[in-house]
């Protein structure tokens, strides 16, 4: 009698203790939701007594018995307002994600007390400031991501011991990037891209035998390239751009980091000449940046060997290429069968692009070549490009005409090729790109007429032809291409009367005839323009008053 007693006794109890924990969970949703001021797309609609809390959106509860929530996840809801310390007293909960919203304040630092089963916490893309409170005590969570908020302050020291990810991109982080970090050895990810982080890559970090991706972009970091990173041999991403990082690249960058696929160096003082080993080893390599440094010598010829190549940009360093020998990398690099961008602007390329050129994967849409010294004939070998959507050879020496097959590529969108010495007319094949928004063809040789085609090309942002010996009228089509933002066409031989239809480039911001022939009066329908920012009208033989 007297066990049954102590038994039931027993249960009763633990109902009060289950009921008191259930009802926890409810009312620190139900301040939570309070402290929301703003819910555009009514999800918390369904948060109300008429309806179990498990069953409120975004929500899931636990299968025992009472049920406990174990994930909050209302991401994207468009929720304004601080997030409440409240949801510290989900004891249960293993995933929190609010990513995605308008939450502001203060990360809760109750966040970091008592949610001993978090697994997931997801605060990324809101409006969160403040220093990162302490985590350390969250034994059993693994994924982190605060980044894309307005965070100050340093990175803890202590963290929690489980992380795989890391993520504290775009914030206002400073201070140095703590050596406790290598203690983490499970650590995965680690993203700190655009903050205000400064000093190194502590030596310690060579331990993170199991680190895949580090993100360092755009930050303060000085010194030489970080030799902790050469022992991080599992690494697949490095990022390291947009630092005050200096000194040559290691020799064996890519025989210890053989599992590369993503390389950015872009925007440091790195010196000296490519690693050869980038390309002998490093045989997954899929996007390469080196752009903005410093860098010498030859590209050598071996980066054909990395056949994975999606992107190439070297643009911005001291690179040369001007015999046959130093252009062998163009021809090595046809085996790069997936090749899609492609840049070596304003570097020291001297002499006529090579015929190899053409052997570039038919996949490639950009190809920037422009600021180096680059002579002879339009290069033939872009007509073997389909898909190509930007093309810049500006700022070098080439000559002769522009061909008609240019107007085939009905892909491209940008085509600069101003500051050069080409000649002839403007091919009127280039009416045929339909999806063109972009045309420089400044300070060249070009002659003739402006043709009245080029209306239609309707998705046409800019025209610009200034500093040429364009003769004739400015066709009326022109005026009528409803997306035109900017028309350049001064410094040239044009003459007759502006057509009244200019009152139809609704879009106009900046229109410059300037240095023309143009005579008659200014139409009054210019004060149809009701976008313009800039007008040049000097210069011309321009007669009457002013509208």
């Amino acid at each position: 009698m007297v066990i049954i007693q102590l038994t039931f006794e027993l249960i009763i109890s633990q109902i009060c203790v289950t009921s008191y924990s259930n009802e926890t969970d409810r009312l620190s949703l139900l301040h939570f939701r309070k402290a929301i001021s703003l819910d555009p797309q009514e999800a918390l609609m369904s948060w109300n007594e008429s309806t179990h809390f498990c069953n409120w959106e975004g929500v899931m509860c636990s299968m025992r018995i009472p049920p406990r929530v174990i994930s909050l996840n209302l991401t994207n809801r468009g929720l304004v307002g601080p997030i409440s310390p409240s949801l510290g007293n989900l004891t249960f909960l293993k995933h929190l994600v609010l990513s995605q919203n308008a939450f502001n304040g203060y990360i809760p630092p109750s966040l970091g007390n008592h949610l001993h089963r978090l697994e997931y916490l997801h605060l990324d893309n809101n409006k969160l400031g403040g220093i990162i409170p302490d985590f350390a005590n969250l034994s059993n969570l693994m994924l982190l991501h605060l980044g894309q908020n307005h965070l100050t302050g340093q990175i803890p020291v202590y963290l929690p011991p489980r992380l795989h990810n890391l993520s504290l991109m775009y914030n206002n982080l400073t201070g140095t990037i703590p050596s406790s970090i290598s203690n983490i050895t499970m650590l995965k990810l680690l993203d700190c891209n655009y903050n205000i982080i400064e000093g190194t890559i502590p030596t310690e970090f060579g331990k993170l035998s199991r680190m895949q991706s580090l993100e360092m972009g755009v930050n303060k970091l000085s010194g030489s390239f970080p030799n902790a990173i050469l022992n991080l041999s599992s690494l697949t991403s490095l990022t390291l751009a947009a630092n005050e990082l200096s000194g040559e690249l290691p020799s064996n960058l890519g025989s210890s980091i053989p599992n590369l696929q993503k390389l950015v160096l872009a925007e440091n003082f790195f010196g000296g000449r490519i690693p050869h080993s980038l390309f002998m080893n490093a045989s997954h390599l899929n996007h390469l940046d080196m752009a903005g440094n410093n860098l010498t010598g030859l590209v050598p010829s071996s980066i054909g060997k990395l056949t994975k190549l999606l992107s190439v940009n070297l643009e911005y360093n001291q690179l040369k290429a001007s015999n046959k020998k130093d252009w062998e990398f163009m021809y090595s690099l046809a085996n790069c069968t997936e090749l899609n961008y492609f840049s070596m602007a304003r570097n020291s390329l001297e002499g006529h692009v090579p015929d190899s050129l053409g052997n570039l994967s038919v996949q490639l849409q950009t190809l920037y070549l422009g600021l180096n010294k680059l002579s002879g004939g339009f290069p033939y070998g872009i007509s073997n490009f389909p898909n190509l959507i930007e093309i810049t050879l500006h700022d070098n020496q080439f000559t002769g005409v522009v061909p008609e097959w240019l107007g085939s590529l009905k892909s491209l969108q940008v085509i600069n090729i101003q500051d050069n010495n080409f000649s002839g007319f403007i091919p009127s094949s280039l009416s045929n790109l339909s999806q063109l928004g972009y045309l420089f063809l400044d300070n060249n040789q070009f002659d003739g007429h402006l043709h009245a085609c080029f209306g239609n090309l309707r998705m046409l942002d800019t025209l610009s032809i200034s500093g040429n010996l364009i003769s004739g009228i400015i066709p009326k089509e022109i005026f009528g291409i409803p997306t035109l933002r900017q028309l350049v066409l001064n410094l040239n031989n044009l003459e007759g009367e502006l057509p009244t239809e200019v009152g139809n480039a609704k879009q106009l911001v900046k229109f410059d005839i300037s240095s023309n022939k143009l005579s008659g009066e200014i139409p009054n329908t210019l004060g149809n323009c009701e976008s313009l920012e800039s007008i040049r009208l000097d210069w011309n033989n321009l007669t009457g008053s002013i509208p």
